[in-house]
């Protein structure tokens, strides 16, 4: 009898086309994640599911799902997954890491750039027929080149984007759990600091850190308030990561200069003060949307979930 698997969000059609070589496959083709009771019902009738951060799977949702072996996801992050509650039931969970570093590097330092040089304000401002004449004032931002960014998070996008710091001859600092070896550190020209001392003295500061109970809200009121006045915040992270009302009040009072937000406590609605913060670009979390990045993550899980399902060491377990 053929394993079956289901997959609760749309894929790239490559992926499907693996799939159902290996495996008879449900798939819910729709952009839109199943309501909660129709992806128990349909992950129960499944040996495997190819899952994304928009469906949970809590310990609750698992104890239900007996004949489930595999929860793949199409993400680095999993923290939808009640990883440990897996583990004890003897389900493997996979994600996709890797495959979306420089891509997601790429985005962050998009962010970086298009805040620093107000890129929407001034779109929306054209748009809106507000252009009289050229000022010598008109839509000033701040210099990249030569300045200072702090990387919350040195993993592989915190390095990524270090990586490309280099070529604007910035000084960068860094902050992070674990300290990175001296030759990482010597290779990507990084500066080791407290997470107050790299607040106070750059100009950027990026977050790279999975969500996790220690970073949790991590940024918030203090850690802005320790910031310049001129510091733009970037965050492609995870939302939580970020004290949503506390980012606003900063923004909003002149505690910061701005922020480039793509990830949310309450995805898809943004908290409504952020979405009144004209020094606040904020996009849909896209920063791994490129085509070849997305079409690749699809493939990981789904190549994940037929080795689990084949008896085979997947290629991207995660541990409890």
């Amino acid at each position: 009898m053929a394993h079956r698997v289901f997959v609760t969000k749309r894929l790239y059609p490559q992926a499907i086309d693996y799939l159902t070589q290996h495996v008879e496959v449900d798939y819910h083709d729709s952009p839109v994640s199943p309501p909660p009771d129709e992806l128990l019902m349909r992950s129960g009738l499944a040996d495997g599911v190819v899952c994304q951060l928009t469906d949970s799977f809590s310990r609750e949702v698992i104890a239900a799902l007996p004949g489930v072996k595999a929860l793949c996801n199409v993400a680095v992050g999993y923290d939808n997954i009640d990883v440990p509650a897996a583990a004890e039931h003897g389900v493997v969970v996979t994600n996709t890491p890797g495959v979306l570093t420089e891509t997601t590097a790429d985005f962050a330092f998009s962010l970086l750039m298009a805040t620093a040089r107000r890129v929407a304000e001034a779109e929306r401002f054209l748009r809106a027929g507000e252009w009289g004449e050229w000022r010598i004032d008109l839509m000033c931002g701040q210099d990249i080149f030569g300045s200072t960014l702090g990387l919350v998070g040195m993993g592989r996008i915190g390095q990524a984007v270090a990586r490309r710091a280099r070529g604007f001859g910035m000084r960068v600092l860094y902050h992070d759990a674990f300290r990175a070896s001296e030759a990482v550190e010597s290779e990507l020209g990084v500066e080791f600091a407290s997470l107050n001392d790299l607040l106070a003295q750059s100009d950027f500061v990026s977050v790279h850190v999975p969500l996790l109970d220690s970073t949790h809200g991590m940024m918030g009121a203090e850690q802005f308030g320790r910031m310049k006045p001129t510091a733009i915040l970037i965050n492609t992270s995870r939302g939580p990561v970020v004290d949503p009302e506390a980012l606003a009040e900063a923004l909003i009072e002149g505690e910061i200069g701005g922020a480039g937000i793509d990830v949310f406590v309450h995805e898809p609605t943004p908290h409504p003060r952020l979405l009144r913060a004209p020094n606040a670009l904020l996009t849909p979390h896209i920063a791994s949307a490129s085509v070849a990045t997305r079409t690749e993550m699809c493939m990981m899980a789904a190549r994940n979930v037929v080795a689990v399902l084949h008896g085979e060491s997947p290629p991207n377990a995660v541990s409890a």
